[in-house]
C-alpha cells in the first residue's frame, strides 16, 4: 500500500514513505532486520551522549509480546492482534552528570525511536507508535525500576491489507496523509512568526 508523502520540496525516500500502518501481515521478523533497528536507536544522538533510551521486545504472541499487548488501550489491542513485534519503549530518567532527573531523557528515547523507524524503512519494514497504553501496567508487569518511565509502545512488522481491518480503521487506514504547512511550523524573530524563507516559497 502506497501512501507516499506528497512533499512540497524533496526529501529522502525512506522518509518520504514512512507511516504508520494498522495492517500488518502475521509474519515473522527476520532476526537480523530486527536487529538492525535497535542498531540504528543505539546510534542515536543524545544529551551528553546519556543513552537514555532502554527496550523491551515481545515476538510472536511469546510471553513478553501478551504482556505487552495487554498494556495496550482497548483501541490499539483492535489491531495489535496479528502484530509479530511488540516493542515497549522505555527512558532512564537520572542523569549521570548530577544525579537529578533529566531534561532529555524523554526527547532522546525519541529521537532513538526515530531512527529506528527510519531504519525500519530500510529494512522493508513498518512501525506504528502508540501512546495509548498504560505505563502503570507495564511497570508491574516487567518490574521497571522508579528511575525509568515506560514512554510509548512500538508496533513493528510487514505492511498488511487495509481490507482486513474493521470499516473503521479501514478508513482510517486509506484516508490521505496531511501535514501543516511550512509556514505554520517554521518561525524566525518571534514565535509564530514565518521564516521569511518559507513566506518566499
Amino acid at each position: 500500500m502506497n501512501k507516499q508523502a506528497n512533499t512540497v520540496f524533496p526529501i529522502n525516500e525512506l522518509a518520504k514513505n514512512r507511516w504508520s500502518p494498522r495492517a500488518f501481515l502475521d509474519k515473522a521478523v527476520e532476526t537480523d532486520k530486527l536487529i538492525s533497528l535497535f542498531e540504528a536507536a543505539r546510534w542515536s544522538a543524545s544529551g551528553g551522549n546519556e543513552q537514555p533510551w532502554r527496550f523491551i521486545v515481545g515476538q510472536n504472541h511469546d510471553e513478553t509480546w501478551q504482556n505487552i499487548f495487554s498494556t495496550l488501550a482497548e483501541g490499539n489491542r483492535e489491531w495489535n492482534e496479528h502484530v509479530p513485534v511488540l516493542i515497549l519503549a522505555v527512558g532512564y530518567k537520572i542523569s549521570s552528570w548530577d544525579g537529578g532527573i533529566s531534561g532529555y531523557f524523554q526527547y532522546d528515547t525519541g529521537q532513538a525511536v526515530a531512527h529506528m523507524t527510519i531504519e525500519a524503512m530500510n529494512q522493508g519494514l513498518y512501525v506504528h507508535q502508540m501512546g495509548g497504553f498504560s505505563p502503570e501496567k507495564a511497570c508491574e508487569l516487567f518490574d521497571i525500576p522508579d528511575t525509568c518511565q515506560p514512554l510509548t509502545v512500538i508496533a513493528a512488522g510487514y505492511i498488511g491489507d487495509a481490507l482486513t481491518l474493521t470499516e473503521k480503521l479501514k478508513q482510517r487506514e486509506l484516508q490521505e496523509r496531511t501535514r501543516k504547512t511550512l509556514s505554520e511550523i517554521v518561525f524566525s524573530g518571534k514565535f509564530g512568526e514565518t521564516a521569511p524563507f518559507i513566506n518566499n516559497i
